[in-house]
């Protein structure tokens, strides 16, 4: 006897050997033996064969019309069996019913299983709508293979065009143009960013990158609705000075000014003089929900993101010419010694007298001028004065830098400015530490230093840098020394003060607005600034800025790092550049010298930290931001124990690949971190108005 049977969702068939019970053990032609349940089996026959059965169901499975079977099954449940003697006229053979039922199983959208053997018609609009769902999927898989063929010879499809980036960054992985796109990619062995932009989708690698950037953090465009600027207080005080601020060419969000008066007395007063977006938007307004939501200004080369739209930057930015709404913080010093007797901060009207530009400037003023009071330029008294100031400011941060057990800042950095015009790159080189660098960097931070404390006099909660044993915890050095955002007045040892609450920068960090807005209760309100600040003493809000500024800083860090190693990467292909020198951050890390562009070198022999090689650059990729390089010449023995040590931020960036560089190496990357931004030079790309982090600060520095 032989069996045709169901096993696992397919129809078998068998000879039986033996029989205990409700059970078979039933043999295939293949020699397997199987253990069949009597209420698996379709069929009983003797003949003909297993095999021969099968062979003869599957002829007559092809040749049954399912259309014609579906019009004879009428609309009652039924059995195949029965359904045989009606569609063959006579009661089925056993391959016509095993046919029969291959056939009926194979097409469950016209007929539904309801048991074993057993099935039921569909009914006519649901065999329609089925029907048309299975031309649909033909003519899309007609279309995909289109698409298919289309993306292999090089050609983007028409319908591509306008989901480009959504098939890189957000695809319906069920769409047929992204399975087309994945079909494509593995018969090509290439990449879907690749095959993009081999066709058109994108134009470059440079696009590709800024549109995956937008897709993560800018998902719904990164423009601005229209918007109503707000009014400042008509009564605030025309001050009298004439300010001036120190920016790089291209900053537009010029935040920070400064200003000089000698007095009758002898005594210098010196502003500091910091827009006051503050007095126009208030928390929860629609402004305030715009800032909120970016957190800071994105910076790359050649271009940003505002954080706050361009017609209310413009309203507040310290234009020259202008009288501006500003926070000024004035400090009272005696030139015998550069001591500070007082200091005062008022909300105000502040002249702008001028726009001083670092490429302008950056020739004219250095030390050996300023010594010898040598060259003509714009505010040249006001600067001298200012430059002796700030060098003491800067011995007492020094001071206090050591009585935290960590040795000076290092001035041996040099910066690179990214200019991008028209897609050519242009990358040069300032020393950081330069006066004009120095002047401004000194000054904010005395002002964040300040305003902090003054935050803190008044038991107003505001949002503070801290680094150190004070700011949270144990957890070994790496926990002690990590910069960390605090809602209370704490040390940050690395800059060397007690308190540093950002609040010079309030057109591109929310931080400083939301400072701003607390400083400007403290100096309304008083004693009583407490209750009318808009975020009150353990205010849970707070946090949650902290929270979302940390995240968002961080993405835009790490965005603004890439982008500056593809327009590297862009000034290799441009200056044709193939045999370069480079420093040795350590074993396989090195960095060119023209460019802050840092690469890995496998292989590479073991030799001094700081010294300079010449590499050949074999390639490099735009797409995933590699380089391939080869080492061509290791100087002398004697050159090598001469080599140059390395800086802070390349000590950083080390810190940030193996834990055993030296301990205060992020203490010294942040501070100069910090120095940069507080600056100003943030617009050109180099420091971002982004502190970078121990694994990306040397990227941009030497």
């Amino acid at each position: 006897m032989n069996l045709f049977f169901e096993e696992s969702g397919d129809f078998k068939a068998g000879a039986v050997l033996s029989q205990q019970g409700e059970a078979y053990q039933v043999e295939m032609a293949s020699g397997k033996r199987s253990k069949v349940k009597s209420k698996d089996v379709m069929l009983q026959f003797a003949s003909p064969g297993p095999a021969k059965l099968l062979e003869d169901a599957q002829a007559v499975a092809q040749e049954i019309d399912l259309d014609f079977l579906w019009e004879v099954a009428g609309e009652e449940e039924f059995g195949f069996a029965e359904l045989g003697a009606e569609y063959f006229g006579h009661a089925p053979l056993p391959h016509e019913a095993a046919g029969l039922l291959l056939r009926l199983h194979s097409a469950p959208i016209y007929f539904y299983r309801k048991g074993k053997g057993r099935y039921k018609a569909a009914p006519i609009a649901s065999l329609q709508a089925a029907l048309a769902g299975v031309e649909k999927k033909k003519q899309q898989a007609l279309v995909q293979a289109q698409y298919v063929e289309e993306l292999k010879a090089g050609k983007l499809p028409e319908s591509f065009k306008t989901m480009a980036l959504q098939l890189l960054f957000r695809p319906d992985k069920n769409g047929i143009e992204f399975k087309a796109l994945d079909t494509a990619c593995k018969e090509l062995q290439t990449t879907p960013q690749r095959l993009m932009l081999a066709t058109g989708g994108l134009a470059s690698p440079k696009d590709l990158h800024y549109a995956k950037f937008l897709f993560e953090f800018f998902p719904k465009g990164s423009g601005f609705p229209e918007v109503t600027i707000p009014s400042v207080p008509a009564d605030l005080p025309l001050a009298d000075v004439q300010a001036f601020s120190i920016d790089d060419v291209t900053t537009t969000e010029i935040d920070d000014a400064l200003s000089v008066v000698r007095l009758a007395d002898g005594k210098v007063r010196v502003g500091i003089h910091i827009a006051a977006p503050g007095l126009g938007i208030k928390r929860d307004d629609a402004l305030d929900a715009m800032a909120r939501q970016r957190m800071s200004t994105v910076y790359m080369p050649g271009e940003k993101i505002t954080m706050l739209p361009d017609s209310l930057v413009e309203a507040f930015t310290l234009d020259e010419g202008k009288n501006c709404p500003a926070l000024s913080l004035y400090a009272t010093l005696d030139p015998a010694d550069w001591s500070v007797i007082s200091t005062e901060t008022r909300a105000e009207i502040v002249p702008i007298s001028a726009n001083l530009r670092h490429n302008d400037l950056d020739a004219l003023v250095t030390e050996e001028a300023l010594a010898d009071n040598s060259g003509e330029y714009p505010h040249k008294d006001d600067i001298g004065l200012l430059w002796q100031w700030v060098q003491v400011l800067e011995q007492g941060r020094m001071a206090k830098r050591e009585s935290f057990g960590l040795r000076p800042e290092q001035n041996n950095r040099v910066d690179f400015n990214f200019y991008v015009d028209n897609d050519v790159v242009t990358i040069t080189r300032r020393k950081r530490g330069a006066p004009l660098d120095k002047i401004v960097a000194e000054l904010m931070i005395f002002a964040n230093s300040t305003w902090g404390k003054f935050m803190a006099d008044h038991g107003v909660p505001g949002i503070y840098r801290a680094q150190g044993g004070g700011s949270g915890g144990g957890g070994g050095w790496a926990a002690k020394m990590q910069v960390r955002m605090v809602t209370h007045a704490a040390p940050h040892q690395g800059l060397g003060v007690d308190q540093y609450a950002w609040s010079t920068s309030p057109l591109r960090r929310y931080t400083d607005l939301v400072n701003q807005w607390q400083i400007l209760a403290c100096l309304e309100h008083g004693v009583t600034a407490p209750l009318a600040a808009p975020f009150k003493p353990r205010d849970a809000d707070l946090f949650v800025i902290v929270s979302a500024f940390d995240s968002a800083y961080s993405g835009y860090a790490d965005f603004q790092s890439g982008m500056e190693r593809y327009w590297c990467l862009r000034w290799l292909a441009q200056e044709q550049a193939r045999q370069v020198d480079a420093v040795v951050l350590k074993d396989e890390i090195l960095r060119l010298v023209d460019i802050p562009l840092v690469i890995r070198l496998p292989g590479m022999p073991q030799v001094a930290r700081g010294l300079q090689v010449k590499l050949d650059l074999l390639r490099w990729d735009e797409v995933d931001l590699t380089v391939e390089a080869r080492l061509l010449e290791i100087p002398s023995a004697q050159q090598s124990a001469e080599a140059e040590p390395l800086d802070d931020e390349d000590e950083a960036l080390l810190q940030g690949m193996d834990d055993s560089a030296e301990e205060d190496a992020e203490a010294a990357a942040e501070a100069t971190a910090e120095s940069a931004e507080d600056a100003g030079d943030v617009d050109n790309g180099e420091a971002a108005g982004i502190a970078p982090t121990a694994a990306s600060a040397s990227v941009a520095a030497e």
